[in-house]
């Protein structure tokens, strides 16, 4: 029987490979930026503005996408196999993102569907682990259309790290010194906006401990955030949309009430402090009300929580 399970030291190189092969066939299509570093709150936060070059390459291939896009029901049922890079367990493979913003973004893809409001199980920290175990990485996910998730099959994500050209490798560790934590489980105060915190253990990151615990974090952060899980068809679904950081040494849950903050998109990485706007007037918008604020709009407000 073939073995589904990923191979300690492939992913990497799989990664480096079919990029290489999904740029040169067309499958990969990367969003060239612009970075610029805004402060706000003792955050140096990441914002990625889209080229106008790149505007002008999307407004042109847009006519010939409007078919495609309307029969792609689900990219990954099946999925390109342009963007396949690897096996990793007998439940979930990995795929290049097509539009990309950030090089080597990986997605890790349950193999049958499962619904990205469905809970996070063991099975998707083993595969995120899995993952993170190759490369210096940061996971997320996101919980639901209002939490940034733009299709309807559970995957969680993983980008490289550091997440921009300059500044920290993750802009919102600026502010985890200050964590108020009682036991495992705390509150950065620092985020003006419900939230969970949590501390990771240092273990081999492909080990079962590390998925355990992962997993384990996870549902202290999810109840201690206020959420709750919801049976949908015998299958357990999240109460409400969230998002969900895993790094190497901690993990971040941030409740959601909106997907968009004056027509700008937030999905997790924003709550890491790196947001994405399409043009000069939501660059502006990122201004005028500062990231952390956009934040703050997006999310559930302190004074709702229990």
């Amino acid at each position: 029987m073939e073995d589904l399970h990923l191979q300690p030291g492939t992913l990497w190189p799989a990664i480096l490979r079919q990029t290489e092969h999904a740029l040169r066939c067309g499958a990969l299509r990367p969003i060239e930026t612009i970075q610029t570093l805004i402060e706000e709150a003792g955050v140096r936060f990441l914002v990625r503005q889209v080229s106008s070059l790149a505007r002008k390459e999307k407004a042109r291939q847009a006519p010939k996408e409007a078919g495609a896009t309307c029969n792609a029901v689900n990219p990954f049922l099946p999925y390109d196999p342009d963007l396949f890079v690897a096996d990793i367990s007998d439940s979930h493979v990995a795929l290049l993102n097509k539009f990309n913003v950030i090089d080597r973004h990986l997605l890790i893809v349950t193999r049958r569907f499962k619904s990205q409001e469905a809970l996070l199980d063991l099975a998707d920290f083993a595969a995120l682990a899995a993952c993170m175990a190759e490369f210096d990485g940061l996971g997320f996910y996101n919980g639901g259309a209002d939490a940034g998730a733009s299709q309807q099959h559970k995957h969680l994500q993983i980008v490289p790290l550091p997440l921009g050209e300059s500044g920290p490798p993750i802009p919102i560790e600026s502010v985890l010194e200050s964590a108020c934590m009682e036991g495992p489980i705390g509150k950065l105060p620092g985020l003006p906006f419900r939230h969970a915190f949590g501390r990771l253990e240092s273990a081999p990151a492909a080990s079962k401990h590390a998925a355990h615990a992962a997993f384990d974090c996870y549902h202290a952060l999810f109840e201690a955030a206020g959420l709750r899980a919801i049976e949908v068809n015998g299958e357990l679904h999240q109460s409400a949309p969230y998002n969900l950081l895993v790094a190497p040494r901690w993990m971040l849950l941030v409740p959601r009430s909106s997907e968009r903050v004056e027509g700008i998109s937030v999905n997790a990485l924003g709550f890491a402090g790196s947001l994405f706007v399409r043009d000069a007037e939501q660059m502006q918008v990122i201004r005028r009300l500062g990231p952390m604020t956009a934040l703050q709009r997006v999310a559930v407000p302190l004074v709702m929580a229990q």
